[in-house]
């Protein structure tokens, strides 16, 4: 594919993604019609769609529309590249510039890539400078994170295995098990290194949670909410555990079995009825389903998709949660409540209501990991049960 035919690619998806279709889904579907594109087109057209699924309105902006030719003009002349000679409907290229399509946009610094209702939310829960910060951050691409699997293998080694299939790494300070990766990304999935277990894809932010848990040898462990089972496999690296793994999705857990054998971790998995008889924990973690804020870099259609109603919900989940997961921890245990959200009523406020509401437990340790760290937004605090 030329790079014009490329951005007409790029163009047809983000209409199906303004249209209601999920960003994977149009990614997705469009590769399957597209046998004739290679993996660096497909790279090429991935890497058009999420910039301007990113930067949203102030690609609009300076393309004069919300279109999808209004989003990629827009995202060229954010970087400086002139769409005219690309523009030329030869050879499955744009079509040609209209007569107003010329006029180029003067770039307004006050337009935020957020919609409206939540830059207050933003600027309420980080402040003025720090949401401004945060906004601008949630613009560019995440880094790609890897965890090294202390239990075979030791970072430098990790790091040297790495390199020999191109793949070049740097510690990072998040987390002493994190690498953040330089160069040699899209290998990653069909490496050694990654098909024998030495690392696994999981964000700085994410592993430095499990750091912070302060895990035993010995204890019983519950990941209340494991989704795909990136922070289990995390917890089991980090200390010999009694550790089940659960999610109300239970289609989120089908590929950690096998992960898990990867890996060399032992890991039960357990049904929402199985575990009122499984006895209580010494510590129960909740990565709970939330805005998704702190990691909009990687999938940032979600802050689009959010809605004033959906956010209301998600704290009336986050709430029953916690109640429900608190049943579960032992007298003097620990309830660790984790989001991948920079919001305060998705975290700060809801400590407060989890506490109101359960007398006796109170809260031992808190933090907060903003994306100026490197890493995406994480918040935990962890709550400690009454004594019996």
């Amino acid at each position: 594919m030329t790079p014009a035919a490329r951005l007409q690619a790029a163009i047809e998806i983000l209409e199906q993604i303004l249209d209601g279709s999920a960003v994977e889904q149009a990614l997705t579907g469009w590769a399957r019609r597209s046998r004739y594109a290679g993996s660096k087109d497909r790279a090429a057209v991935r890497d058009h769609v999420f910039s301007s699924v990113r930067q949203m309105n102030s690609h609009a902006a300076l393309g004069g529309a919300r279109t999808g030719r209004g989003l990629i003009l827009g995202a060229l002349r954010s970087g400086g590249v002139d769409p005219e000679p690309l523009f030329t409907g030869e050879r499955h290229a744009p079509a040609a510039l209209s007569e107003g399509e010329f006029e180029r946009a003067v770039p307004d610094l006050s337009i935020v890539d957020l919609p409206e209702w939540l830059w207050g939310a933003f600027q309420s829960s980080l402040g003025a400078d720090k949401a401004h910060d945060a906004e601008l951050a949630l613009r560019d691409r995440a880094p790609v994170f890897l965890r090294v699997n202390s239990t075979k293998a030791s970072v430098s080694h990790a790091q040297e295995v790495l390199a020999e299939g191109g793949i070049e790494t740097v510690p990072h300070p998040s987390a002493s098990t994190a690498l953040i990766v330089e160069r040699g990304e899209r290998a990653i999935r069909n490496s050694r290194p990654y098909l024998d277990g030495l690392v696994e894809l999981q964000d700085g932010a994410s592993q430095a949670i499990v750091e912070r848990l302060n895990l035993q040898n010995g204890m019983r462990v519950l990941d209340y909410c494991a989704g795909g089972g990136g922070k289990t496999l995390a917890m089991a690296a980090a200390a010999r555990l009694e550790l089940v793994a659960h999610d109300a999705a239970e289609q989120r857990l089908r590929d950690l079995p096998e992960r898990a054998k990867r890996a060399g971790a032992k890991v039960k998995i357990a049904k929402t009825h199985d575990l009122k008889s499984m006895g209580r924990f010494d510590l129960v973690l909740c990565d709970a389903p939330c805005s998704g804020s702190g990691s909009w870099r990687r999938a940032p259609e979600g802050k689009w998709r959010l809605t004033p109603d959906r956010f209301a919900e998600l704290q009336d989940i986050q709430a029953s949660i916690l109640a429900a997961a608190a049943q579960l921890v032992k007298p003097g245990g620990v309830l660790s409540y984790a989001t991948c959200s920079l919001l305060v009523p998705e975290n700060s406020a809801q400590v407060d209501r989890f506490l109101d509401h359960h007398p006796g437990w109170s809260v031992h340790d808190t933090h907060q990991w903003f994306l100026d760290e490197g890493t995406d937004g994480f918040f935990l605090a962890q709550l400690q049960a009454p004594a019996a």
